[in-house]
């Protein structure tokens, strides 16, 4: 105990140095370089002549921007397949690993013409009173390679729409770490496009889309800490406690079977994640520089802060710690990326690492089964960072931010605390809804017999690890449904 709480105060003074460096910074504006003449081909007016009215350029697409939002648009893809599908993937039991690998995998393919059919209209459609787009843009019709200026003046509108898909992609596939091991898989294709439809889409429109209510009232989120981080920590919320326990969840022992691959996804995440943050500068200039460097700095600060304090309760740090601490370093740093200094992302990554160990740690006595942590990662870490932005956010970083609590806005800390609660509530109630409504017309949970068995051949007639060219469970037909009998047996026996 004595060394946890030096390793505590250690963490706090860490946060208050970045917090009180980011607050001097307050106190010494950046001088603005000089205004440019705005340069004309014409010849200036005559002295006295009345001056023309300006005429607003029209939107051009810049070649730089455009390959940089492509290319973060592949470095957010990677993050669920193969970054997210190897994270989970190698935090389940063995015989689960393909059915959480597939999860992702096929969320990927099942979002992605989602989008393009109906998601994209609904999310960034002409707005309907604030609360959604139109169908406007179903089918991307309208949609096409002219620059929308209402979202990004120097890029295609396609690309636009590509890079938002990805989010789209990744968020429900970060809800399926809290049902993991148990759910059927048809009911959860039904479940992610129900969840993507009815509670992603319209969240995505309130925050970002031009129009949406928080918009307009000012709701920082600079690449989805409420939209896709917390909405998905307490719809996992909501999943865990509607599904329930899996089966022997605190008797008997659940490790994870590979924990190399946790670690390649984590570091896949860490670098696709440069593409969530940057990228969503939307263009190749110096506030996408600046959201990488936030980005960084806060990842590493919270994986140090998770792996000391880990170290200073448990006696040893754990490699599984270390990632998931650089996780919750990227989850909170998300919706402050690019409205805070790099001393400010330090406080905020270090914060993250402790608050999202703890939360982490408090399931089993709070008695839910969030099998791979997505609330205590994805929802506290991404509701600390949207607090945070309030906070530390300065017009300094981004003069199209705002200034948070520390550089005289305390309005700013008021709007974000309303922003969180909107996202929980819209998030438990809706998923809640959805889960209850699949259970009682499709079910929700595989059979106990199955779930003994595993899903990759419960679900899916597959096995991770076949050896030599083969394996006892690589089969089908016939002998499939007996080795299936066969497993169930062992399962029941074991049981």
């Amino acid at each position: 105990m004595v060394r946890l709480s030096r390793i505590v105060v250690l963490v706090v003074l860490l946060a208050g140095l970045g917090a009180m460096a980011s607050a001097a910074f307050a106190q010494t504006p950046a001088t603005p370089p000089a205004a440019e003449a705005p340069k004309t081909d014409a010849a200036a007016p005559a002295a006295g002549a009345p001056a023309a009215p300006a005429t607003p350029a029209a939107p051009k697409i810049d070649s730089g921007d455009t390959a940089w939002v492509l290319m973060s648009s592949a470095l957010v893809l990677l993050m669920t397949a193969p970054g997210l599908a190897l994270f989970y993937g190698g935090m389940v039991r063995q015989k689960n690993a393909l059915g959480t690998l597939m999860h992702s995998f096929i969320i990927l393919a099942l979002i992605s013409v989602q989008w393009v059919l109906w998601g994209y209209s609904l999310a960034f459609g002409p707005d309907k009173g604030g609360i959604i787009g139109g169908l406007e843009w179903v089918g991307l019709r309208g949609v096409g390679q002219t620059p929308n200026a209402d979202y990004a003046a120097t890029i295609p509108h396609q690309v636009f729409m590509l890079f938002q898909m990805m989010f789209a992609v990744i968020t429900p596939a970060l809800i399926t770490g809290a049902f993991a091991e148990r759910k059927k898989f048809s009911t959860f294709i039904v479940f992610i496009l129900a969840w993507a439809t009815l509670v992603y889409d319209p969240l995505a429109h309130w925050v970002w889309g031009v129009g949406g209510w928080l918009r307009n009232l000012g709701a920082l989120d600079f690449a989805g800490g409420t939209v896709v981080h917390i909405s998905s920590g307490v719809s996992a919320l909501a999943a865990a406690l509607v599904i329930g326990k899996r089966r022997g969840f605190g008797h008997q022992p659940m490790p994870p079977h590979n924990l190399p691959l946790t670690v390649m996804g984590a570091g896949l995440l860490w670098f696709g994640w440069f593409g969530f943050n940057a990228g969503s500068a939307l263009a190749a200039n110096g506030l996408a520089g600046h959201a990488f460097v936030t980005t960084n700095t806060a990842t590493a600060a919270a994986a140090l802060a998770w792996m000391f304090t880990e170290w200073a309760s448990r006696g040893k740090p754990t490699v599984l710690g270390a990632a998931s601490g650089a996780v919750a370093g990227l989850v909170a740093v998300t919706p402050a990326a690019g409205f805070v200094t790099p001393m400010a992302s330090i406080a905020i990554g270090a914060v993250a690492g402790v608050i999202c160990y703890t939360a982490c740690n408090l399931k089993a006595k709070i008695g839910y089964d969030d099998s791979l942590d997505v609330v205590g990662v994805h929802g506290v870490g991404g509701t600390w960072g949207a607090l945070a932005t309030g906070i530390f956010a300065t017009k300094l970083v981004n003069d199209a931010g705002g200034d948070g609590l520390l550089y005289g806005n305390p309005k700013q800390l008021v709007i974000q605390i309303m922003a969180v609660g909107v996202t929980l509530v819209l998030g438990f109630v809706m998923t809640t809804v959805i889960l209850k409504v699949l259970d009682a017309v499709m079910g929700l949970r595989v059979s106990e017999e199955d779930e003994m068995a595993g899903l990759d051949l419960s679900q899916h007639s597959e096995t991770a690890y076949a050896l030599g060219g083969g394996g006892e469970y690589s089969v089908s037909g016939g002998a499939f449904e007996e080795a299936m009998r066969a497993t169930q047996a062992k399962a029941r026996a074991a049981h």
